[in-house]
């Protein structure tokens, strides 16, 4: 059986890779844009930073920033309208998740009308036509949506989030420079380090994880982990450090899929709007116990790129705690919340929340079995 590997076309790393946004417009002449952001970045000035290149350069544009946490179908069908109403031909994703997600959208159905409702885009969809042309520029470290073929939508109508898998929404260039992440605060920096590490280690466990897919996966977890206490303390190496792993954790997981943290933590957002990687860092630890023995020896890999001495000498039962232990330590010392309670998960909502888990099509890559009845008992344990 033959293995996919998709990765987008052109990416540039490093502080002030910026720049090479008007490189690749002019050569690519693209003739107008739309920005694609939030009010939070347009407020502290991080937009500015391209527009301003922009303007130097005189490369028309238009701005839309009503992007929120979570996109939203209505959020996305705004957007479209926005980048019909601009005349624009290519789209610069400017933030988080969330703003690279709905460009992704606004790219899949602008090339794509049959799909306007959006909610026909769940799951792997065989669009016709590739997107309009993404330029992504990351502000946080986690998501690796600037690489990636996947993106999330929430239907807060049915108080669900669905996962689109579509090859044609990848953008054609990522600019991952770590100056565009330094606005980061330290909770959201946090959140965002969390996701990244649970890409990578999902990435590393679920079924479909293969050889080429395990070295991407194992470096991002090194890499993370020596990088993401100094980002919080808004240390530059740490910065560039992160800026770099999440995008490693990208190019493999968006290729082998994820698992049941994934699974557990996108009802968590779509009933209490709860952060991505804040949902994916409280549940991550107790999922890898529940997983530890389906995962072979690749937990003592995974303890050992966390910098745990001594791995070797363990049995595997210890190499399994310990790679739980070190995650949930980088967890703590990053200020993440351990409880879900603490972020406002209501105890009688946990039915719903564990079918809506069992559901999600991250659940269907876990390397462990699993059921709604032991979904519920682990957001119990974890509540």
């Amino acid at each position: 059986m033959s293995q996919r590997m998709i990765l987008n076309e052109t990416s540039y790393f490093g502080a002030g890779a910026i720049a090479d946004i008007v490189t690749e417009v002019k050569q690519r002449r693209f003739v107008k844009a739309l920005i694609v952001t939030d009010k939070e970045l347009v407020k502290h000035h991080v937009v500015s930073k391209i527009t301003d290149l922009l303007d130097l350069h005189k490369l028309p544009y238009s701005v839309f920033d009503e992007t929120v946490a979570n996109p939203t179908i209505e959020v996305v069908q705004k957007g479209l309208a926005a980048f019909k109403a601009a005349g624009a031909d290519y789209i610069i994703a400017i933030g988080g998740g969330s703003p690279m997600d709905t460009a992704k959208a606004i790219g899949i159905i602008s090339n794509n009308p049959e799909y306007a409702d959006v909610r026909s885009l769940e799951g792997a969809v065989a669009t016709a036509h590739k997107s309009v042309p993404i330029i992504a520029v990351p502000t946080t470290a986690g998501t690796a949506a600037e690489v990636t073929i996947n993106y999330v939508i929430t239907d807060t109508q049915n108080k669900r989030k669905f996962v689109c898998v579509d090859p044609h929404d990848i953008p054609v260039v990522a600019i991952v420079d770590p100056d565009m992440m330094s606005s980061m605060p330290k909770g959201l920096t946090a959140a965002t380090g969390m996701d990244a590490l649970t890409h990578a280690i999902e990435g590393y466990i679920t079924k479909a994880a293969w050889e080429l897919t395990d070295a991407l996966h194992l470096k991002a977890v090194e890499i993370i982990a020596r990088s993401l206490r100094g980002a919080v303390s808004n240390d530059p190496q740490g910065r560039e450090g992160m800026a770099l792993g999440q995008y490693i954790a990208g190019m493999g997981f968006s290729n082998v899929g994820l698992g049941l943290v994934h699974g557990m933590a996108h009802p968590l957002g779509a009933f209490y709007d709860t952060p991505h990687g804040v949902a994916n860092a409280i549940l991550l630890p107790s999922i890898m116990a529940y997983n530890a023995d389906y995962t072979g020896e690749k937990y003592r890999d995974i303890a050992k790129a966390m910098g745990v001495p001594g791995t070797e000498q363990m049995s595997i039962e210890e190499a399994r705690s310990a790679a739980v232990a070190a995650v949930r330590q980088l967890s703590e010392d990053v200020g993440i919340p351990s409880r879900l309670r603490e972020v406002g998960v209501r105890e009688g909502d946990i039915p719903a929340l564990a079918r809506s888990a069992f559901e999600d099509v991250c659940t269907g890559g876990n390397p462990r079995e699993t059921s709604v009845a032991e979904i519920e008992e682990l957001y119990r344990a974890i509540f």
